[in-house]
């Protein structure tokens, strides 16, 4: 029986998701882009194909399978390919071919991240290339033989330039691995053009990341410029006019006063991780970057006198800096020793089995941003770790701290002349400065507290969300598919 072909009227990811197997096998053709289709197999597995004329033949290339390769990455991969056609290339020739063939015979070729894909002339890894599978700091060391590929540029960028000088190397690695080593680790770095890598910034800011669009132009410029110094390349293909992602509004984010005193009255009850609980704390208490506390190590704290010495490693400026403590901020950090169970590290990494590591300063991020809907419910607009830093150094300001003892509590650059010569801690100035501030928390946290408070909404808030998803799981889940997929499944039962 031939394989049934369903023409969607729209595609999204989640309509995909509730796709339940029926015993057969049929194919979603996607109306967006022609030639891309969902296959679900008889036991539920759905997997992405391109469909394609070439010189007489129908050839399939596989994209990989969902959701590991989403609906927008799938979407990316075809329109890739589309574009080679355009330019008469043969897309399984950029692809390394695997034996994956249709069941009724047509030719079929590998070409996800997770195998083996194409972008415009380049080829995607398979991941275990692309990463090397050494973890979240390295990309995989070529062999000796390779003098001039892409991964050989981006590996000795990494290790010689990027580890000794940025703050944090694993965000580098993580953009690598994500957006530009998959499509030419194998490439001869000379032969990529410009006009290439304009491609791979439009497609970052096309799948709705203009900020991340940014973040890689901007480590494209460095790589290539890194690698004419290191006479891999002998001129860089990156020379962009404007940043692809558009220019970037500095935040303003300011937590107001009502918001504070929200907050600290109900973070215990919107964060009931303990960990991340303490960590914004810290946070707010010290006025710290998050990436300074995230590598932090328990000898690097004097409880005794007080103090925390960040070593020129974990500051973003490559200067060691003296944190006065305050009372309420050690009260904090003994709470987090006791959560860490004998770590080295204030926050260690969680999972078992990966050793005594640091964690990851981006996880701080991500854990306020699915409390978002919470701190919204008692009142605090979206904010992130970075505002508690902002917001911290304009209350500096309002509690009358100096200038230049305010930015000097936060470790900001002073200029190469003042940096070089003035070397002078102003530990009492800075804890001074850290005392009022912790004082007006107090004072916050002691007045009346909003009503209705945290212990009220957020109960209500849960149990409302419950009831929701409780709804929602009982509806009948239709595909739109220009008709009802039961109707389908009840004609074919009828044949």
């Amino acid at each position: 029986m031939p394989r049934k072909m369903l023409v969607s009227a729209k595609m999204s990811a989640a309509q995909l998701s509730a796709l339940s197997p029926t015993g057969d096998e049929f194919d979603i053709a996607d109306p967006a882009l022609p030639g891309l289709i969902l296959r679900v197999g008889p036991t539920g597995t759905k997997r992405w194909l391109f469909r394609f004329r070439w010189r007489g033949e129908r050839p399939r290339i596989a994209l990989g399978e969902f959701p590991q390769v989403g609906l927008v990455e799938a979407r990316e991969l075809a329109l890739a390919h589309r574009s080679e056609l355009r330019r008469g290339i043969d897309p399984r020739r950029s692809a390394r071919p695997t034996k994956a063939p249709d069941s009724r015979g047509s030719s079929e070729t590998c070409s996800a991240p997770t195998r083996a894909c194409a972008l415009g002339d380049a080829r995607v890894l398979p991941t275990s290339s692309a990463s090397g599978g050494e973890g979240p700091l390295s990309i995989s060391q070529p062999a000796r033989s390779d003098k001039t590929s892409l991964n050989l540029l981006a590996y000795e960028y990494l290790e010689y330039y990027v580890k000794p000088n940025r703050e944090l190397p694993r965000e580098v690695v993580r953009i690598l691995k994500k957006d530009v080593l998959p499509y030419w680790g194998t490439r001869d770095a000379r032969t990529i053009t410009s006009r290439e890598i304009i491609e791979r910034l439009d497609a970052i800011v096309a799948r709705g990341a203009p900020v991340m669009a940014n973040r890689t132009a901007a480590i494209l410029t460095q790589m290539f410029r890194f690698g004419v110094h290191r006479s891999i390349v002998a001129s860089s293909p990156v020379s962009l006019l404007f940043a692809p992602g558009g220019k970037e509004a500095p935040r303003t984010r300011v937590l107001s006063e009502e918001e504070l005193k929200c907050f600290l009255n109900g973070l215990p009850v919107v964060c009931t991780d303990p960990v991340r609980r303490h960590t914004l704390m810290v946070l707010l208490l010290t006025l710290v970057r998050r990436g300074s506390l995230a590598a932090a190590k328990w000898s690097e704290f004097d409880f005794k006198n007080k103090t925390w010495k960040i070593p020129a490693k974990n500051d973003k400026e490559r200067r060691a800096h003296i944190v006065p403590l305050t009372d309420w901020a050690i009260e904090e950090l003994l709470e987090l020793k006791v959560l860490s169970c004998g770590s080295t590290y204030v926050l260690p990494k969680r999972r078992k089995g990966q050793g005594d590591l640091p964690s990851n300063g981006q996880l701080i991020s991500r854990s306020v941003t699915r409390l978002r809907a919470q701190f919204e419910v008692i009142g605090i607009q979206a904010f992130t770790p970075h505002d508690l830093r902002r917001t911290g150094r304009t209350l500096l300001s309002m509690l009358g701290t100096p200038e230049h003892i305010a930015e000097r509590v936060l470790n900001h650059s002073r200029g190469e002349i003042v940096g070089t010569y003035d070397l002078f801690e102003f530990i009492p100035q800075k804890r001074l400065a850290l005392e009022k501030l912790a004082e007006w928390f107090r004072a916050l946290l002691s007045g009346p507290a909003p009503r209705p408070d945290a212990h009220e909404l957020i109960p209500a808030w849960l149990a409302k969300k419950r009831t929701r998803q409780a709804a929602k799981k009982k509806k009948a889940t239709i595909l739109e598919v220009g008709r009802p997929i039961s109707i389908f499944l009840e004609n074919r039962r009828r044949l």
